[in-house]
C-alpha cells in the first residue's frame, strides 16, 4: 500500500514546477485559511491577492507568527463585500482562479452567480471532491457533494461533464465514471437508476463526452472488482470507476465524510462550471489538502489554456 498523501505529493510536486497561479483568497481572516494560502504561495503553486480587512488580516498574521511579507491585500470591509472584490479582480483578468477563505460558501457563491456581475458560464457550476483513498490505486473524483442539492437530469449531464472535464485536467490515463445508485439495475421507482440509464444513452450520443460511463452502479460493484464479477457485470467502468457520479447532494457528502472519517481518505475541493475554478478548502483540512486543492486548480486552467477555448 502506498504512503498517506502519496497521490496529493505527487500532484502538488508536479504543479510546483508550473507557474504560480493568480489567486484572489477571499476574506483569509483566520489562521487556517491565512496559513494555507501563504504555504501554497511559498512552494509556488499561487500568487496570492489577499481580499478582506488589511487591519484584521494583518492581526491574524501577527498573532499567528505569519509572514506576509509582499503579498498584495486589497482592502474590503467584510466577507460579502470580499466576496464581490475577488469576483471583480477575476473580471479584470487579475486572478485565474478564486480561494476560499474565512467566510461561508454560500456568500461566496452567491457572488459567483450573480447574473450580472458574476462570473456565470453557459455551464452548470458544480463542486468536485478529489479524493486520496488509502488503497485504492487511483485518485477518486466525486461529484457534486457540496453545491447542487437535488439535480436534475439536465443539471446532471453538466455536472457529469464538469468532472469528466476535471478528471482530464489531472491527466487521467483513462476516465471511467460509475453512475452511482442504490442497486445496478433500472427501477422505475427510483428515479437516480432512469437517470443513469439516460445519462448513459447521452453519452452514447455523443451529448457528453470524453469518457466512459456506465449506471447505474451499486456502490460496491462501482470500485471493487469481485463485486462486479460476482454480479455479472459487463462493463469497462464497474470494478475500476475513477469518476463517481453521485445522485443527490446528500449521497455525495456522506459518502466523501465516511471515505476521509472512516478510511482515513484526504479530500481536496474544487468548483468547476464558472469562468475560473474556485479552491473550497474546509477549516478541518489538513494543509496538504489545501495545498492539493490548490494544485488541482492549477491543473484546470493549465487544461484550459492548452485547449485554446473561450470560457463561455
Amino acid at each position: 500500500m502506498e504512503p498517506k498523501h502519496e497521490k496529493y505529493q505527487r500532484l502538488i510536486d508536479y504543479c510546483k514546477e508550473l507557474p504560480p497561479l493568480p489567486t484572489a483568497v477571499v476574506h483569509p481572516c483566520d489562521a487556517s485559511s491565512l496559513t494555507g494560502a501563504l504555504e501554497a504561495a511559498r512552494i509556488g503553486l499561487i500568487a496570492p491577492v489577499l481580499v478582506g480587512p488589511r487591519a484584521r488580516i494583518e492581526a491574524v498574521a501577527q498573532e499567528n507568527s505569519l509572514r506576509i511579507g509582499d503579498v498584495p491585500i486589497v482592502e474590503a470591509a467584510y466577507s460579502h463585500a470580499a466576496a464581490a472584490k475577488a469576483v471583480e479582480l477575476v473580471r479584470e483578468g487579475k486572478a485565474e482562479a478564486l480561494m476560499k477563505g474565512s467566510l461561508h460558501t454560500d456568500e461566496l457563491m452567491g457572488a459567483v452567480v450573480k447574473r450580472e456581475t458574476g462570473l456565470r458560464t453557459a455551464r452548470r457550476v458544480s463542486h468536485c471532491f478529489v479524493m486520496d483513498v488509502p488503497g485504492y490505486a487511483d485518485a477518486l473524483v466525486i461529484s457534486d457533494a457540496a453545491v447542487n442539492i437535488a439535480p436534475t437530469l439536465e443539471e446532471k449531464m453538466d455536472i457529469l461533464q464538469n468532472a469528466i472535464d476535471l478528471a482530464h485536467a489531472l491527466q487521467f490515463r483513462e476516465v471511467r465514471v460509475a453512475v452511482l445508485s442504490a442497486m445496478e439495475t433500472v427501477n422505475p421507482k427510483v428515479p437516480s437508476t432512469v437517470e443513469a440509464a439516460a445519462l448513459c444513452k447521452m453519452v452514447d450520443r455523443h451529448q457528453i463526452h470524453g469518457a466512459l460511463v456506465d449506471g447505474p452502479l451499486a456502490l460496491d460493484n462501482a470500485i471493487d472488482p469481485d463485486a462486479a464479477r460476482i454480479k455479472k457485470i459487463d462493463s469497462p467502468v464497474a470494478g475500476r470507476a475513477n469518476v463517481l457520479l453521485v445522485p443527490d447532494l446528500e449521497a455525495g457528502n456522506m459518502l466523501a465524510k465516511s471515505l476521509s472519517f472512516l478510511a482515513g481518505a484526504d479530500a481536496a475541493g474544487i468548483v468547476l462550471g464558472a469562468r475560473v475554478p474556485i479552491i473550497l478548502t474546509s477549516r478541518a483540512d489538513s494543509m496538504v489538502t489545501r495545498l492539493a486543492s490548490c494544485a488541482v486548480a492549477t491543473l484546470v486552467v493549465k487544461a484550459r489554456r492548452e485547449s485554446g477555448k473561450p470560457v463561455r
